[in-house]
């Protein structure tokens, strides 16, 4: 099923899980694809990443995504866009990893790179 509506069992999944497989586009239009800690908040899915890795200048020049939970049996895809956060993040995004991975982004110096995903589209299939 593919919609514009985020799926009914989605919303649960992206707050339960600890991974998500983000897809980039390199300049040279051979995709990038890594699993990634991530955080459901205000209908969008925030990412952490160095600033000069490959994903972050991937999304500097092309901000399209996708991203995948890890169930490949009960499948949740979402294309969308990416944008820059700039610090100071907010206090609920904050508390949000330290629950989730008991990582504090405001004192990550390396992985300080923020960017918030915007969903376009969705894809789901398997057990409801």
């Amino acid at each position: 099923m593919s919609t514009q509506t985020i799926p009914a069992k989605a919303p649960a999944r992206l707050l339960q899980e600890r991974n998500i497989w983000l897809a980039t586009n390199r300049p040279d239009g051979r995709p990038h694809l890594t699993p990634i800690w991530f955080i459901w908040q205000e209908d969008k899915i925030f990412i952490c990443m160095k600033p000069d890795s490959v994903k972050a200048r991937n999304l500097a020049a092309n901000n399209a995504v996708a991203l995948s939970l890890e169930d490949g049996s009960d499948v949740v895809i979402c294309e969308g866009t990416a944008e820059y956060v700039a610090p100071p993040w907010s206090p609920a995004l904050m508390a949000a990893f330290k629950a989730k991975y008991n990582w504090q982004i405001d004192e990550d110096k390396d992985y300080g790179h923020v960017m918030a995903i915007t969903p376009q589209k969705w894809l789901s299939w398997g057990p409801a």
